[in-house]
């Protein structure tokens, strides 16, 4: 499965953007899709993820309040509407598919995208 996210960009603290993720050639099935994002010297962190199957949803304590994960059949995406961004939410975000979305989170197998990159200023 090749994903590509989209939607970053530069925005000031307090402003929103939306992100999307969308398979290339196929379908999302009823996969979950998780959004995870790096930031410059950190790891990789789950911040958001989907179930397909049953919509259940999941959030990181740092997101929750102020992101919401959605899935739009008709563009056959899923989107992480962020509001309320703060300058730590600077990171490369990237989508994953391929495992579910449960009580604790994403697991299962990983297919990533390339990642779109937001930066938000001070």
């Amino acid at each position: 499965v090749q994903l590509v996210e989209s939607g970053g960009g530069l925005v000031q603290a307090g402003g929103s953007l939306r992100l999307s993720c969308a398979p290339s050639g196929s379908s999302f099935n009823a996969y979950g899709v998780g959004w995870w994002r790096k930031a410059p010297g950190k790891e990789r962190v789950e911040v958001a993820c989907i179930s397909l199957s049953d919509g259940h949803t999941w959030y990181a304590g740092s997101v929750k309040g102020r992101f919401t994960i959605s899935s739009d059949n008709a563009k056959n995406t899923v989107d992480l509407q962020m509001n309320s961004l703060k300058p730590e939410d600077t990171a490369v975000y990237y989508c994953t598919t391929g495992g579910n979305c449960g009580f604790r989170g994403y697991y299962g197998v990983h297919y990533w995208g390339e990642g779109t990159l937001v930066t938000v200023s001070s």
